[in-house]
C-alpha cells in the first residue's frame, strides 16, 4: 500500500518551497452542497489551488480517482503531455449519479514523482 500524503493548511507552513509543494500536489473537490437523488451531479477534482503542477515526461499527475467513503466512485487516467508539457492545474470533472442520503466525498491523485495525495473531505446532501 503507497503512503497516502494529505493536504496541510499551508498558511501554517513557512517555508514558501514547502507551501508550492503541497498545494501543487492536493486535489481540491469543487461541486455543489446538495444533489438530487438519481440525476446527474458534476464533481471536479483540480489538482492544486494555488500553485500548478509539471508536466514532465517523468514528472506528471498520472491520475484522478473519485471516492464516496471507501467506495470508488470514478477515475481518469493520464499520460505526460496531456496538459502541453507546461506547468498547469490538472481539472477533472465527473459526472456520477447519487442514490443515498448523502456522499462523503474524497479525491486522490497520483503524481508519478511524489505519489499518492488525498483531498479533504467534502460531504454532499441528497435529496429526494
Amino acid at each position: 500500500m503507497p503512503k497516502i500524503n494529505r493536504y496541510i493548511d499551508i498558511d501554517t507552513v513557512e517555508r514558501e518551497a514547502k507551501k508550492d509543494y503541497i498545494d501543487r500536489h492536493s486535489p481540491f473537490i469543487h461541486c455543489a452542497k446538495t444533489a438530487k437523488v438519481g440525476e446527474p451531479f458534476e464533481v471536479t477534482v483540480k489538482m492544486g489551488n494555488e500553485y500548478t503542477h509539471p508536466d514532465d515526461f517523468d514528472h506528471y499527475i498520472e491520475s484522478v480517482t473519485l471516492f464516496d467513503g471507501e467506495t470508488k466512485l470514478a477515475g481518469a487516467t493520464y499520460v505526460s503531455g496531456t496538459l502541453g508539457n507546461t506547468k498547469a492545474h490538472n481539472t477533472t470533472t465527473f459526472t456520477i449519479i447519487p442514490t443515498g442520503k448523502k456522499l462523503n466525498l474524497v479525491a486522490h491523485g497520483y503524481c508519478t514523482k511524489h505519489g499518492v495525495w488525498e483531498s479533504n473531505p467534502v460531504e454532499v446532501e441528497v435529496t429526494e
